[in-house]
């Protein structure tokens, strides 16, 4: 492949209100051929942004996540999709990686990217939030999206293997804004195991979240962040009592 040469990548992106994340999100991604955004209805600045850093913007109305991505991804003209969030950013490193896999044959399917979450000035590099591996670049004729509305998935038909660079994950502004994205999506989780009959036994949410604060913070080492390390385990486990006691009450209408 030729210096000049772009990488056969069709970068998609859901956007809505993300000016703030689009402004770090954006410039790494000239090395790519095309980079798509679906915009379901912003009203800041973001269409302007994306479209000055030359990405192409689809507007359309909000379709869920899973029914939104397969929109976009089906529009994409590039042979390999990346799947990119408005608040990830490609680091140095994986741009230098995907050049090195892309200047050869490709034999696999996908390849799968590590996030590390920044949160209120730190990178978190144990606990919940680390390891998190994703499929993120995937063959434009190979894949299929899990349809459910939280912690949607693509899976291929192929081998995937993983990359060894970092993809930056800036997820929450501040705590605000994560227990505001805690509240939605708990929402959104309830929805969903209601609609699959899914039963909440005496005590379960207390249960299951006991186990997911000492996974967290035992388990995978969450304690070696420090005392960053032991607020995300408590919320982590809020979290699971939120989600189960708005299945509860769900169930119980």
């Amino acid at each position: 492949m030729g210096i000049k040469e772009k990488l056969p990548i069709s970068v998609c992106i859901l956007v809505k209100n993300e000016e703030e994340n689009l402004r770090r999100a954006l410039p790494p991604l000239s090395i790519f051929e095309e980079v798509l955004v679906y915009d379901s209805g912003s009203t800041d600045k973001s269409i302007d942004i994306c479209e000055s850093f030359g990405a192409k913007v689809i507007r359309g109305e909000w379709l869920g996540f899973p029914k939104s991505r397969k929109k976009l991804f089906s529009l994409a003209s590039q042979p390999w999709i990346f799947w990119l969030d408005a608040d990830e950013v490609v680091t140095h490193e994986l741009t230098q990686e995907l050049k090195s896999q892309f200047a050869d044959e490709i034999k696999v399917s996908g390849f799968e990217m590590n996030r590390m979450v920044f949160f209120v000035g730190k990178w978190i590099k144990h606990g919940e939030w680390f390891p998190d591996w994703n499929l993120r670049i995937f063959r434009s004729q190979d894949w299929q999206i899990v349809d459910q509305e939280v912690h949607e998935s693509v899976l291929v038909f192929g081998k995937v293997i993983r990359l060894s660079s970092h993809l930056e994950h800036h997820s929450y502004k501040n705590w605000d804004d994560r227990n505001a994205r805690i509240n939605k999506y708990s929402d959104l989780w309830a929805k969903m195991k209601s609609s699959d009959d899914r039963k909440v036994a005496y005590g379960e949410e207390y249960l299951r979240a006991s186990w997911r604060f000492f996974r967290a913070l035992i388990l995978r080492r969450g304690f070696l962040d420090g005392l960053i390390g032991l607020k995300i385990a408590i919320s982590i486990a809020s979290e699971v009592i939120l989600k189960y006691k708005k299945l509860r009450l769900l169930l119980s209408k």
